[in-house]
């Protein structure tokens, strides 16, 4: 492919994204919005997927994703549909311009590596029917988080298996987005990592891709570079913030022998410009689908490359968040004089985070896997997410005594001995609403301050705008939909007036006030929060 002929390809028209789940589907809503002249196109081997896509019942959840699907996807009396999701797949290969492949690249179970490295098999399989469907010139963009040197893996497949005609170039273009935030991330990155081949035609496809983001984000965010350096990009960032909540959360245990509170100490080592306030707060531990998986691809990677003592640093923060999960538990256990048998525990929150309906990896499974085992009865309450994926998470079914799914909060903590809280929806919390990006810092639940804004949306303590996106990044005719982190919060006195006594509340994810919570009667036990804290005299 020369230069000229890419060139020339820069008047991109159709884009096709090939997986719907939440790389593929937001990421081309997104486009869809922002570039109505470009025809864009979700594709999926899971028809019940796309037909969720296709309906009001979207299968990926995120504040104000469904206000942007909906006018890109039906169209509006001021512009015509661009957004088509489908399985049509080799059709709309065989259409695009530029093709995105965003599937999931999980851990590997079995095999060499099994535990650590990324098992690309619907990498492959994507790659090769791109490779057996494309016709003429076309841009392949991995957007899935892989191994540095997949690109060259992918460039070797598509090459032997190309149809007479068809030539291809492959970017590197990973996405940073943090679940519960996907739309704000998308539609305000804090940069845009291309990776080409360094060459005039990998430079030209560079250029296609940074003409498509053009359309709504500045040019000084859009930033090239090679193709192993942004596929290494990606592993480094999600290693280095799973690194800073592990690091606050090895302080926590700290917190809690001494009677200090992490919070106190969170916000003011996150005043440190050198150091900042983002992933600095502490909690059970760390979930979702990137950080534990990416963190042990990398200590794979350390290994096959003969760096034991670099592999032992990165599983070194896994290790630690898992000990963050084993301490929290152990906690409750002893807290409850030591045993949990017969008796019924409320958990609050089963999603790894707020804001969305994923369970991948969520401190949540492990900490109620554990309370089973100590004959615990859990009764578990989420906003968002679905019965059946709870049961699937636990490895148990609808007819196990000791596991109930609730749709109500008030009925999961009646008659409870405790109520524990291991996500951080809105609704569950009794404090005052904050704005600010870095932690409020606590003397014994009282509130001291808070960071302003300036204006800027707030952040959370994982460095994800906590405002999912502002209402006039919207479609005019959108309708924002309320956020269930954000829907009635939870009244405590009610809830102690259902509890058995004496009531306890272990809170994973510092979200109550643990004074106010302490005049109505409950025992608050919070991460990184001496039981007892020593006389200040």
């Amino acid at each position: 492919m020369t230069q000229s002929d890419l060139k020339r390809k820069r008047e991109i028209k159709n884009i096709c994204c090939i997986g719907g789940g939440y790389v593929g589907g937001p990421s081309a809503a997104v486009i869809a919005n922002k570039a109505p002249q470009l025809q864009v196109t979700v594709v999926d081997i899971d028809a019940r997927r796309i037909e969720a896509w296709n309906s009001d019942n979207l299968p990926v959840y995120e504040p104000n994703l469904f206000q942007l699907v909906q006018p890109a996807r039906d169209g509006t009396k001021d512009r015509k549909p661009n957004l088509i999701f489908s399985t049509a797949i080799d059709e709309k290969i065989a259409e695009a311009d530029i093709i995105f492949i965003g599937v999931n690249t999980p851990t590997k179970k079995t095999g060499l590596g099994a535990g650590k490295a990324s098992d690309l098999g619907w990498l492959e399989s994507a790659t090769r029917r791109v490779a057996k469907a494309a016709q003429g010139e076309t841009i392949v963009v991995e957007k899935s988080t892989v191994p540095v040197g997949t690109a060259d893996a992918m460039r070797e497949i598509l090459a032997a298996n190309a149809q007479p005609g068809a030539e291809f170039e492959v970017l590197s273009n990973p996405e940073f987005l943090a679940e519960g935030t996907a739309v704000t991330n998308l539609l305000h990155p804090d940069r845009i990592l291309i990776g080409c081949l360094e060459t005039e035609s990998g430079y030209a496809a560079a250029e296609a891709l940074c003409d498509v983001y053009a359309n709504w984000i500045p040019r000084e965010k859009l930033i090239t570079m090679n193709l192993w350096s942004s596929e290494l990009s990606k592993l480094a960032a999600n290693a280095l913030l799973a690194q800073r909540i592990s690091s606050i959360n090895a302080l926590s245990s700290i917190c809690e022998a001494v009677s200090a509170n992490i919070q106190d100490v969170s916000y003011a080592v996150g005043l440190d410009t050198r150091i900042g306030p983002k992933m600095m707060n502490a909690s059970v531990g760390f979930g979702g689908s990137c950080f534990r998986k990416d963190i042990l691809n990398l200590v794979y990677i350390s290994e096959t490359l003969n760096l034991p003592e670099v592999a032992a640093y990165w599983k070194a923060v896994v290790e630690v968040n898992e000990y963050q999960m084993a301490r929290f538990v152990k906690r409750i256990v002893h807290t409850m004089h030591s045993t949990l048998s017969n008796k019924k525990l409320a958990i609050l929150g089963f999603a790894y985070k707020k804001d969305t309906g994923d369970t991948r990896e969520s401190p949540a499974i492990t900490v109620a896997q554990r309370l089973l085992a100590e004959n615990a009865t859990i009764h578990i309450f989420d906003p968002k997410v679905r019965r059946e994926q709870i049961y699937a998470d636990l490895q148990t079914t609808l007819d196990d005594p000791r596991v109930t799914v609730s749709e109500d909060p008030y009925d999961a903590c009646r008659d409870a001995h405790a109520v524990i809280i291991l996500t951080e929806w809105d609704m569950f919390s009794n404090k005052p609403p904050k704005s600010g990006n870095a932690p409020v810092p606590q003397r014994n639940g009282r509130l001291l301050a808070a960071a302003a804004t300036n204006g800027k949306p707030a952040e959370s303590a994982d460095g994800a705008v906590s405002a999912s996106s502002s209402v006039s990044d919207l479609p005019a005719t959108a309708k924002p939909s309320p956020s269930p982190s954000r829907q009635k919060r939870l009244d405590w006195k009610r809830i102690s007036e259902l509890m058995e006594k004496p009531m306890y509340v272990f809170d994973g994810r510092n979200t109550v006030d643990v004074v106010a919570l302490s005049e109505l009667g409950f025992r608050v036990e919070a991460i990184g929060v001496a039981s007892k804290p020593r006389s200040t005299r």
